[in-house]
C-alpha cells in the first residue's frame, strides 16, 4: 500500500464528490441543491483559503481533510482549522486519517500557524480515539445560529 497525502486537483472533482457523499451520508446529512458543487469550486480556487488535502493509496483517492487558517485574536499569528476530515470505510484503520492531520501539523509548522483546531461530535467515539492522541480536548461546546 503507497499512501501519499497530496492537494486536490480538478482532476479528482468525481472521486473526491464520491468520498464528500459518503462523508455526508455518514452524517445523514442532505445538502441543499448546489452546496457541493459550490463547495468543490471553492476547494479548487486558489483565491479561497479553505483547500483540500487528498489522501491516495495506490493513487487512488481515499480520504480528505479540508481546512483554512485564518487570524487569532488568541496567539500572534494565524490559526490551523481542520474543518472536515473524512476516510472511505474501506480505508479505515490503515492510518488515513493520522497521516491528513499530521499532513495539516507541517503545513501549519511551516506557514507559522500557532494553532491547528478541530471539532467533533461528542459521541463520535472513532474519531476521538485518534484526536486524543494527538491532543486533549479543549472542553469548548460548539454554539452555531443559523442566519
Amino acid at each position: 500500500m503507497k499512501l501519499t497525502i497530496r492537494e486536490a486537483t480538478p482532476a479528482d472533482r468525481d472521486a473526491f464528490m464520491a468520498l464528500w457523499q459518503g462523508f455526508c451520508d455518514g452524517y445523514d446529512l442532505t445538502l441543499a441543491p448546489g452546496v457541493s458543487d459550490f463547495t468543490w469550486e471553492r476547494l479548487i480556487d486558489p483565491a479561497c483559503a479553505m483547500t483540500a488535502r487528498l489522501a491516495t493509496v495506490d493513487g487512488k483517492p481515499m480520504g480528505f481533510a479540508i481546512h483554512q487558517h485564518h487570524p487569532s485574536t488568541w496567539v500572534m499569528g494565524d490559526d490551523g482549522y481542520l474543518e472536515d476530515l473524512f476516510v472511505a470505510p474501506e480505508a479505515r484503520g490503515k492510518g488515513l486519517g493520522r497521516a491528513l492531520i499530521e499532513d495539516l501539523i507541517a503545513i501549519g509548522r511551516a506557514h507559522g500557524w500557532q494553532r491547528l483546531y478541530w471539532l467533533t461530535e461528542i459521541d463520535n467515539a472513532t474519531a476521538r480515539h485518534l484526536y486524543d492522541q494527538f491532543c486533549a480536548n479543549d472542553g469548548h461546546i460548539r454554539y452555531r445560529m443559523r442566519l
